[in-house]
């Protein structure tokens, strides 16, 4: 079963993109899963190059500290592959403007945005052509990624009805809970490291100190009444579901095991802290040794590209364009 997920380095990871991304490519990894860096979809913000680069590298190493293994899996970042923007480009030519500006992600964050860049309404394009450029059959995926997901079956399926098969239409897979993990201090809200409160969000880099603190000062509720509600008691629920993610159980099956907040709170930050602990020290390996991690990153491109120019140069003919002799 083919696989494709991209992450963007565009900020520390959180344990919100631990559980809903991330251990699912490492439970699926295998020569037919690939992941990537999408540093391109990261333009979309404003980034310094220099803190781009460095963010692509600690993104990459985060990831193989988080159990993906390059020589297992195709672990690459975007960019070293240029078919991802050539196939853009094309799918560009088939997507609809309507369909863009539909989507719930573009509204919310234009609308932070004074000026927002082009490239904020057209990244699902690109998102879409990073999936189809590897006949992706599945997709792993947090809640908040379905609507892209839908507009790249739309857009395959468009392109195959004009031009020929071309692409697998991919379906989307999500985790059983903590599917979307949540601020901890606006649980209304996604976790999110581009909008995090300063006690939202736990960072996999953390030290232990500061997940406790952030964790010991979670928002949940006045009534003390310990149950999984998500709808009446957002913030409760949210920590019950990081523990059952990490735990392997049911967020109402930790909920029956405690009767105060502040002893499951404590606990939580216990299984955190352990769950974060080796992935952190395998990070500071890898960062150690740049050398190795670009060659690493080298061996994942050149995977890559072998499968990417392939599917490129089909849907390119398939539109009329002349390949290069």
């Amino acid at each position: 079963m083919r696989v494709l997920s991209g992450i963007q380095p565009s900020g520390a990871m959180h344990i919100g993109n631990y559980l809903g991304a991330i251990r699912q490519w490492v439970a699926a990894q295998g020569p037919d899963a690939y992941y990537c860096v999408v540093d391109l979809h990261a333009l979309t913000l404003e980034i310094e190059p220099a803190a781009l680069r460095r963010q692509s590298d600690d993104l990459l190493a985060i990831l193989i500290a988080c159990g993906l293994d390059p020589t297992r899996t195709t672990l690459f970042v975007q960019s070293d592959v240029p078919y991802h923007a050539q196939l853009s480009w094309l799918l560009e030519c088939v997507a609809s403007y309507g369909e863009l500006t539909r989507m719930t992600q573009f509204k919310e964050k234009s609308g932070r945005q004074q000026g927002y860049r082009v490239g904020l309404l057209t990244y699902p394009v690109l998102m879409a052509a990073d999936i189809l450029l590897y006949q992706s059959q599945q997709v792993p995926v947090g809640d908040d990624q379905r609507q892209h997901l839908e507009l790249t079956r739309d857009i395959a399926e468009r392109f195959n009805a004009r031009y020929g098969e071309v692409f697998t239409i991919p379906e989307g897979v999500q985790p059983p809970v903590a599917a979307r993990v949540m601020d901890l201090q606006e649980p209304e809200r996604k976790m999110s490291k581009s909008v995090a409160s300063p006690l939202g969000c736990l960072f996999l880099l953390d030290e232990p100190t500061t997940i406790e603190r952030k964790i010991k000062r979670a928002v949940t509720d006045t009534d003390g009444e310990m149950r999984y509600d998500p709808a009446a008691k957002p913030g409760l629920a949210n920590l019950l579901e990081i523990f059952a993610a990490l735990t392997e159980t049911t967020p109402t099956r930790v909920a029956e095991g405690y009767s105060r907040y502040g002893d499951l709170k404590s606990d939580l930050a216990e299984v955190v802290v352990e769950a974060l602990r080796p992935i952190g020290a395998r990070y500071e390996e890898l960062r150690a040794d740049l050398g190795e991690l670009h060659r690493l990153r080298e061996v994942g491109a050149e995977k890559a590209v072998e499968v990417a120019a392939r599917t490129y140069g089909a849907a390119a003919a398939a539109m009329g364009l002349t390949p290069r002799p």
